[in-house]
């Protein structure tokens, strides 16, 4: 460990939140270990993340100021986390996991369960793959289904209308067209998937949205195991408290935003390595380690590169682990083709816990999945958005019925 890069007193002051006064006060304690040499004070990063992890909360802050956290508390009525465990209306997630992904997400929208539902794209595709095409090379996927969606929107005679109905319609179309928008990485969709379709969902139906997805994301040809996977993780991150996304999509709701302008302002939020881009970091941080490079080598690079978390580890809403990491890295686990991925998220979980005591969560499955089925770094992020599309969604029909601007907060001068 003792070549393992180290933080400097800035890095770790920032990433605890304090100023360096303070970051001395904790060492002056015995709480945090530093080395001095010529270039000043330096710190083990996984330590200070372990400390991160643990440390009390600040003292109260005084009144009228507020640090962020919590806001406000926003009443939902789809997902709830309690005693470590995800459900969507009561039902565990663990159990609607392995249910088709359109299913599970008009039942979301309508309260409709139908085995047989299907997300078909409308209008506007066209418009939106041609909008798609004229971004520069160094664009990403998410960034496709970004102007894909205001294309969509234009093409949409009722984009204002906020009937339940008509949103829950137009909400299918467009994660349709956020897929179709995305270029295909391998063969035609309908030849390679039907083989493996047929032993994802054991009937001869048409392929589904993760059958699509896959192919968009990944150069390899699906397996069942590789489908059932996909579809899992998309049904996981449906939707999720009130992160970062999910207020910015309620707030744009609030002021009586159009269905499209909601998942515009949800996927704003979510272009950010602390929310939806957290699986690519995790993704290369397994690639550094199925590549050879020692594990503790890899964790802490990736420390002192964000200044920030470990990648992929921790989740502050489930103190003993992300119960969607477990079901996921659990299916994945259980194919032995993924066999080096899986010892990949081993090695890696051991130096966590080892030294800050921090689970896996789904930023690091995500990652995983995209590394084991050949998709590129930052096909976690488009699942995300796809998937999160529907929470947004669920979320903007709850805020429509509430006063409108009711969450339009009120600010607090503090300048000159």
């Amino acid at each position: 460990m003792d070549a393992l890069p180290r933080l400097t007193a800035e890095q770790t002051a920032e990433r605890l939140g304090v100023k360096v006064e303070t970051l001395y006060a904790y060492v002056a304690r015995g709480r945090l270990t530093r080395v001095r040499t010529a270039d000043g004070s330096s710190f083990d990063p996984l330590e200070v993340e372990r400390f991160a992890a643990t440390r009390r909360r600040r003292a109260a802050s005084p009144p009228g100021h507020s640090e962020g956290r919590p806001l406000m508390v926003i009443e939902t009525t789809f997902a709830l986390i309690d005693d470590g465990e995800l459900t969507y209306r009561g039902r565990p997630v663990g159990e609607l996991a392995g249910e088709r992904f359109e299913t599970v997400a008009r039942w979301a929208l309508t309260g409709e369960w139908d085995p047989a539902a299907r997300f078909v794209p409308g209008a506007g595709l066209e418009a939106a793959r041609a909008v798609a095409a004229c971004l520069p090379a160094s664009a990403g996927d998410r960034d496709r289904q970004l102007v894909a969606v205001s294309a969509l929107a234009a093409a949409d005679p009722l984009r204002a209308s906020l009937d339940p109905a008509v949103i829950a319609s137009a909400t299918e179309r467009l994660v349709a067209g956020m897929v179709e928008v995305v270029p295909e990485r391998g063969t035609d969709p309908t030849s390679r998937a039907t083989a493996a379709h047929d032993e994802h969902m054991g009937h001869g139906e048409r392929i589904g949205l993760a059958e699509r997805l896959f192919g968009r994301l990944s150069p390899t040809a699906p397996t069942g195991a590789d489908l059932a996977l996909l579809n899992a993780a998309l049904v996981l991150l449906l939707d999720h408290d009130i992160p970062i996304s999910t207020l910015a999509a309620r707030a744009a709701a609030s002021a009586r935003a159009t269905p499209y302008g909601v998942v515009v302002a949800g996927l704003g939020a979510l272009d950010s390595p602390l929310h939806g881009n957290a699986s690519r970091a995790a993704y290369r941080l397994l690639e550094r380690v199925i590549a050879g490079d020692d594990p503790a080598r890899a964790v802490a690079d990736a420390v002192v590169a964000t200044h920030g978390p470990v990648p992929g580890f921790g989740q502050p809403l489930y103190p003993d682990g992300d119960p969607r990491a477990r079901i996921l890295l659990g299916m994945l686990a259980a194919d032995d083709r993924h066999a080096v991925v899986t010892a990949a998220v081993d090695a890696a979980s051991r130096v966590i816990a080892d030294r800050t005591g921090a689970h896996p969560n789904v930023d690091l499955a995500l990652g995983a999945v995209a590394l084991a089925t050949g998709m590129g770094d930052d096909a976690g992020e488009v699942v995300f958005a796809t998937a999160r599309t529907v929470g947004w969604m669920v979320h903007a029909l709850d805020e429509y019925a509430q006063p409108p601007l009711r969450l339009r907060p009120v600010g607090r001068y503090i300048g000159p």
